[in-house]
């Protein structure tokens, strides 16, 4: 289906839970109000959304929290996702924390690829930015994933005076392993207006300083809108998501959907519209019309750079990645 500015959307993700396994600040600061569970779609629900997205022409799935694998069920979430006619993919987005422990029925299920946060190699920092000694978990998961053979990235949100001078570092993860190593700007949603960020033009200006031969990748890497370079001797690649310093609305192809059935067009803007009483009250026609008129609700470009007219205030864990 196209938007009102003839965008193919194609592309949903999904917050499956708001509950999490870290409390990295930018994403889930302390005293943030949990969603009661009766709140939350349940598997059923969610899966009648997907349903309805896919007859609109939705072809690709994220599945993202909170941390989706605290939520028990999620492998098959996805196996039912995967037998969707019309769907080709179905990714996740982990901190890695359970990642090893479920990875065997995920694979089973089909997932596609897996987009796994890391900010940090410091064990100290990493438990200062998470709250949490969990690195060696995450690492050891980011080995045995790549041993499975399934499509791994890496996402980084680098912090100034806090992890901005680790991306060398996090990029030699790709130097030895055919992933990539994305690093986004920090999206200035809750907490995140408060820490600051590095720009990904400034970030590949360092890169290109250190590494000789650094070249524009054009090959596909996924759904969204980093842009990849290759590095002389490197198996992976690197990527960038500037939503800030590299607009990118004009080929935005995504709607999100909150833990909650709420439908957001853009992170920007608080702009929702509910699917859930269409899915407990209604029919499956009135839960697709629910989807096309939040597509069409699309805006032409965010405002980040403008924050005074930045109307979304909830947290990022609110809202799904």
């Amino acid at each position: 289906m196209k938007d009102l500015q003839g965008r193919t959307i194609d592309y949903m993700r999904i917050s499956i839970t708001d509950r999490c396994n870290l409390r990295c600040k930018y994403c889930m600061p302390e005293g943030i109000r949990l969603i009661p569970m009766e709140e939350l779609l349940t598997y059923e629900e969610i899966l009648e959304v997907c349903l309805q997205a896919a007859a609109l022409g939705i072809r690709k799935f994220k599945i993202t929290g909170g941390e989706p694998l605290v939520r028990k069920g999620c492998a098959n979430l996805v196996r039912n996702m995967k037998r969707l006619s019309g769907i080709e993919q179905v990714t996740m987005t982990t901190n890695g924390v359970l990642l090893e422990e479920n990875l065997k029925a995920l694979l089973e299920a089909g997932l596609d690829g897996l987009n796994i946060s890391l900010d940090t190699l410091d064990r100290k920092k990493y438990e200062a930015i998470t709250g949490f000694d969990r690195m060696d978990a995450v690492l050891s998961a980011i080995d045995r994933a790549m041993d499975s053979g399934i499509r791994v990235k890496i996402n980084t949100v680098l912090q100034p005076g806090v992890n901005d001078g680790e991306w060398n570092n996090l990029l030699e993860l790709a130097r030895d392993r055919a992933l990539d190593v994305r690093f986004i700007e920090m999206m200035p949603i809750g907490y995140g207006k408060e820490c600051g960020m590095v720009s990904g033009e400034e970030l590949l200006g360092k890169v290109k300083e250190v590494y000789a031969g650094v070249e524009k990748d054009e090959r596909v890497h996924g759904n969204g809108p980093a842009a990849y370079y290759r590095i002389p001797g490197f198996r992976g690649s690197v990527g960038f998501i500037s939503a800030i310093h590299g607009r990118f609305c004009d080929s935005c192809n995504r709607i999100r959907m909150t833990a909650t059935g709420d439908l957001k067009p853009c992170l920007c803007y608080q702009d929702a519209i509910s699917v859930r009483s269409a899915l407990r009250e209604g029919s499956g026609d009135e839960v697709r019309d629910v989807i096309k008129r939040a597509i069409l609700m699309k805006p032409k470009m965010h405002c980040f750079e403008q924050m005074q007219n930045v109307t979304e205030h909830k947290k990022m864990v609110q809202i799904g990645g």
